[in-house]
């Protein structure tokens, strides 16, 4: 199968230098294998979303040379989807109204992968079809006692029971607004991947992802999960918490510190223009690499 990558930010503010390191990463993989690589906004979170975002990130990529082989996908077009593999989970039988609020959750869970393990409290809840709409809940999918195993490309054999580790997870949250988890995983196979290189901060995400793609019957993509990078006190740098955005002074410098970080060779006497750079990049590229950024 041909190689299809991808890069998929969500708009709550600017590109920072650790999106920036996701998206080369991503970037050089697909060129490398002489793949697509597509771009894909995850606006489906309003709360989140900074006007003009969107837009943004796409001139700062646009700027550092980064090439996008088909129109940009906006996941907030693709609701009608979401609510299709829904009903397709909700025929199996396997998805259930939760009417607990965050305040029960973290004083009847326990902690695990993500935060508190969801105790099941509703799953086990007797919930007629009459009243389940009579007030504000989230859908959660029922999950199986049983590892997820996958091999990742950097990080090697990752294995997680979702039901003891996170619990039965939302897909649509008391808002109303879809979960990322399935709309990452239903547009994955929309457009085609084949290859995910992204953050190790979403590495616990990928077993649920790859249990909605089973249950669904959607293809698994080969996973990479890059370094982050974090700031001086170990947090990841977050467009949420005001990570400062990328200095656009000196496109080249920047481009080299994010190959840098993913412990690439760089390119002799650094290089003096954007499009020698990433001729240079794409051919060093080795994923490999990137275990031991410095």
């Amino acid at each position: 199968m041909n190689y299809r990558g991808r890069f998929a930010p969500s708009p709550s503010g600017p590109l920072h230098f650790g999106s920036l390191v996701a998206a080369m990463g991503s970037y050089l993989d697909a060129r490398k294998r002489q793949g697509k690589w597509l771009i894909r906004i995850e606006d489906i979170d309003p709360p989140r979303e900074v006007a003009g975002a969107a837009d943004s990130i796409l001139r700062t990529l646009e700027s550092l040379g980064f090439e996008w082989d088909e129109s940009v996908l906006y996941q907030s077009t693709r609701l009608d989807a979401y609510g299709e593999a829904m009903n397709e989970l909700q025929q199996k039988n396997i998805l259930y109204p939760c009417f607990c609020s965050r305040s029960e959750i973290q004083a009847l869970g326990v902690a695990g992968a993500e935060g508190v393990i969801y105790p099941g409290t509703c799953r086990n809840r007797p919930i007629s079809r009459s009243n389940s709409g009579a007030k504000r809940h989230a859908i959660r999918l029922i999950t199986q006692d049983r590892p997820v195993i996958f091999t990742d490309e950097i990080r090697g054999t990752i294995s997680q029971n979702i039901a003891r580790e996170i619990g039965d997870f939302i897909l649509r949250r008391a808002d109303g607004l879809f979960a990322y988890q399935l709309a990452v995983v239903v547009d994955d196979a929309y457009q085609g991947i084949t290859d995910v290189v992204r953050g190790a901060d979403l590495l616990t995400s990928t077993p649920r992802q790859i249990y909605l793609q089973q249950l669904l019957d959607l293809p698994t993509p080969n996973y990479k999960h890059l370094p982050l990078v974090t700031d001086k006190n170990g947090q990841k740098l977050s467009k949420c918490l005001g990570s400062d955005p990328i200095n656009m002074t000196n496109p080249v410098a920047v481009l080299i510190s994010a190959l840098s970080f993913l412990n690439q060779p760089l390119p002799p006497e650094h290089s003096a223009s954007i499009a020698e750079f990433w001729r240079w990049a794409i051919a060093q590229w080795n994923h490999l690499r990137t275990i031991d950024p410095k």
